[in-house]
């Protein structure tokens, strides 16, 4: 078999898989490798130095597997570990490879869709206790009001399978009705966690129809292949078989389950220890 140098995908568990999805689809010639660390997921409420910890961990497993370049498809791991490791684990371990975030490629595009520049976040209360999308837009969105609402029961529905039915609307209304309460005129909501986008369609029907909903998956999935063209460096060093590997730190079977929901197609894991 030829020699594989796949792209990483790292995510706390199961939410990156549909940031991975849309990367498949757009960009399915490269080969890729997916790890997910369900045993220690969720990392929303874990400390700064317990998630760098995890996600350097997992950034150091891909690179060991051949990967010259690893996207952290988690916003709580791209908001709380990412800088260190670009400065700090990179030029000291791996000079020569490439870590990414989903964060600063979402709100790079974030004044293309807002007119009143009243925008909210939902996430998880990791991200959006971090303030790094609020840090990013200053950056890159100067001038764009952002309120961000921690939802933090989304999640473990999503995991739980409940991707419609009294619950999920309740929520979906509850953090509605919390976010707005915050300031007039909101006219996108960006879904930054990597969970969101199952629930999608739910969540649009329960929204104003006049309220913008942005979903990462189709924003990072073209910032990635936007990347690859501006270093073809980088690019010539992944290996083009359209291969996948699918890793998980939990139970294969569960993982495969989910997996199967967030993909839309049957995928077979393999457990490693990182």
């Amino acid at each position: 078999m030829p020699q594989s140098f796949p792209i990483g995908i790292f995510d706390s568990g199961f939410g990156g898989l549909t940031i991975f999805r849309q990367i498949r689809r757009l960009l399915p010639q490269y080969d890729y490798i997916y790890l997910g660390d369900n045993a220690r997921t969720p990392y929303g409420n874990r400390s700064f130095d317990a998630v760098l910890k995890f996600a350097t961990e997992g950034v150091d497993y891909l690179f060991r597997q051949s990967c010259p370049l690893v996207l952290i498809a988690c916003n709580t791991a791209s908001a709380k570990a990412l800088r260190s490791i670009q400065q700090q684990y990179l030029p000291a371990h791996y000079p020569d490879r490439r870590v990414l975030g989903v964060i600063r490629p979402t709100v790079e595009v974030i004044r293309n869709y807002t007119q009143t520049n009243q925008v909210a976040l939902w996430a998880t209360q990791g991200t959006v206790r971090s303030d790094s999308f609020a840090i990013e837009i200053a950056k890159h969105a100067p001038g764009v009001k952002l309120v961000q609402q921690a939802c933090p029961m989304l999640v473990p529905l999503v995991e739980a399978g409940e991707l419609e039915g009294q619950g999920l609307k309740y929520y979906i209304t509850k953090y509605w009705n919390q976010t707005k309460s915050q300031i007039e005129g909101i006219d996108t909501l960006l879904l930054a966690c990597t969970h969101y986008p199952l629930i999608l369609g739910q969540i649009k029907a329960l929204l104003p129809p006049d309220v913008r909903i942005l979903s990462q998956d189709e924003l990072v999935a073209p910032s990635l292949r936007e990347y690859l063209a501006r270093h073809p460096g980088h690019e010539a060093k992944v290996s083009r078989n359209g291969n996948c590997r699918y890793l998980t730190t939990d139970a294969c079977e569960h993982f495969d389950h989910l997996g199967e929901i967030f993909m839309g197609q049957k995928i077979a894991s393999e457990k490693v220890d990182l």
